[in-house]
């Protein structure tokens, strides 16, 4: 390789990945994280007089465990409410606040960008160190931190797929799936926690690792972007003398690469052959567009159902295990265990991206390059709302045991829906609009993800902890997703048919 030697291209990508695993999503392992805040009494002064926390076999309340119907169980109403609100809140900052924090990555680089993220998630980390149950309100400002500071750090590793040309689609997927992977991290403090190791500790630990992200920000990073295709003699990090001087005149060098071969093309730049003159779309019309709408909707639903299971799964168990906590540990720690293997499902994504890229390659000489482009998308789509849809079967059945499958198929429906919206964003819209167009889909899913907390509420409050009825019309409003890969189907074929009559 030309520029930054292979060994530091590897450290970079190694360190990034062991960054995402361990520090960037560890809000999806909020369920073991509830474990140990109920266990430490947080929010229990909110508590009815009447009303007792689930109990194990040998519980304070007369050494029996609840023995009766699931779904009266005695409970703290307050005390849940108060973590699915903190969930609520911190996943809404985790969609939301791409948008902006895509245009100070944009505005002030790869090395601001990062110490912002460090700033916020090293506050987060010793706020959480530092809470007791009668500071238990400090969650509400340390899990959003947290949140954002971890989505700045997936922001600027993604970049890192630029240093490796073809493989750049399957590296950005194994991020996104590191990211998923990281909610194991709470699991292990929940571990450590059962084993005599107190959370105070374990943040402070959390807290101290910071000294590596600031070492990696200046010796394995740019203090730019990376940019895509890679000039001739790219260098950063410790092999870059000039800065952002350097970075600059690289970056414009990376522009006078075109023409380009097709091989090196990214998915964005695919959409238009040779021959293809593309008409103008503003940004506007992409955002009122039919196929944007449907795209909206398919990742809103998709999306609600995931944070609404991992927001509520605590509860959710509770009732289902009748109070035994050591059921709930055990099953608590399944989850988080399953959630690791997200790192493992993602670059399925990927690789199956790189393969529908070739398969466009040969047949974009038959047929119209942006009706294969899109129609490559077809599958991936489908195959995420069918996954979800069974995901959300399963989770919808009070059979305990059955679990264990919901677990499997939310892991893996979770790591395509991300990787599934942003290719199909790459090749149904001109790329000039893509970072817009993503960080506004992203930002108006999140407004949708805020549903959770009434949806909870209802299903604790006025429907005595039956989520039957909530559970039928969520998954009734799973089949609507169906409808977005089979509109985007019909209006392939609609396009491709004059070209065959031609």
């Amino acid at each position: 390789m030309q520029g930054a030697s292979l060994p530091l291209r590897m450290a970079t990508l190694l360190t990034g990945l062991l960054e995402c695993i361990g520090f960037a999503g560890v809000l999806f392992g909020w369920a073991s994280l509830v474990f140990i805040f109920k266990t430490e009494r947080y929010f229990e002064s909110l508590c009815e007089p009447n009303a007792t926390l689930m109990g194990n076999a040998t519980g304070p309340a007369g050494g029996r465990g609840w023995r009766g119907d699931p779904f009266s169980l005695p409970d703290c109403r307050a005390q849940d409410e108060q973590f699915s609100l903190i969930f609520t809140v911190a996943s809404f900052m985790n969609n939301f606040m791409t948008f902006p924090t895509g245009f100070i990555f944009d505005r002030f680089k790869t090395t601001v960008t990062r110490l912002l993220a460090i700033f916020l998630y090293t506050s987060a980390t010793l706020i959480i160190a530092f809470t007791s149950a009668d500071s238990a309100m400090l969650l509400f400002l340390a899990m959003p931190m947290l949140t954002v500071g971890g989505i700045l750090f997936l922001i600027t590793n993604l970049q890192v797929g630029n240093l490796f040309g073809r493989h750049r689609s399957t590296i950005i997927t194994l991020y996104n799936g590191a990211f998923d992977s990281s909610s194991a991290v709470f699991l292990i403090i929940k571990l450590l926690y059962e084993w005599g190791v107190d959370l105070r500790s374990s943040f402070i630990f959390i807290s101290v690792c910071s000294a590596w992200h600031v070492g990696r920000t200046f010796l394995l990073m740019p203090r730019g972007h990376i940019p895509y295709p890679l000039p001739p003699n790219y260098s950063y990090g410790l092999c870059s003398r000039d800065g952002p001087r350097e970075e600059g005149k690289t970056a414009t060098e990376s522009q006078k690469l075109e023409p380009q071969s097709k091989a090196s093309l990214s998915p964005k730049e695919e959409i238009s052959g040779p021959g293809q003159p593309q008409e103008p779309r503003s940004f506007w019309s992409c955002v009122f567009s039919r196929r944007y709408c449907w795209h909206l909707v398919w990742l809103s639903v998709i999306q609600l159902w995931h944070y609404l299971f991992i927001g509520t799964f605590n509860s959710l168990l509770t009732i289902l295990a009748r109070g035994d906590q050591a059921l709930v540990s055990t099953y608590t720690n399944a989850f988080a265990i399953t959630q690791f293997f997200g790192v493992l499902c993602a670059p399925w994504n990927g690789l199956l991206m790189d393969r529908l890229k070739q398969k466009y390659q040969e047949e974009a000489r038959r047929k119209s390059a942006s009706v294969v482009a899109l129609s490559s998308a077809v599958p991936s789509l489908a195959l995420t709302s069918l996954l979800c849809l069974g995901f959300a079967l399963c989770a919808s059945v009070p059979v305990l045991p059955l679990q264990y499958v919901t677990f499997i198929l939310q892991v893996v429906s979770r790591s395509f829906l991300y990787g599934g919206n942003a290719a199909f964003l790459t090749l149904a819209f001109p790329s000039e609009h893509f970072g817009k167009l993503f960080g506004l889909v992203m930002a108006l899913s999140a407004v949708v993800s805020l549903l959770q907390f009434p949806i909870f509420t209802l299903s604790k409050g006025p429907l005595k902890n039956d989520p039957f009825y909530v559970n039928v019309m969520l998954v009734l409003l799973t089949l609507l997703t169906f409808v977005h890969p089979f509109l985007v189907y019909r209006e392939c074929r609609r396009q491709d048919r004059p070209q065959e009559v031609a």
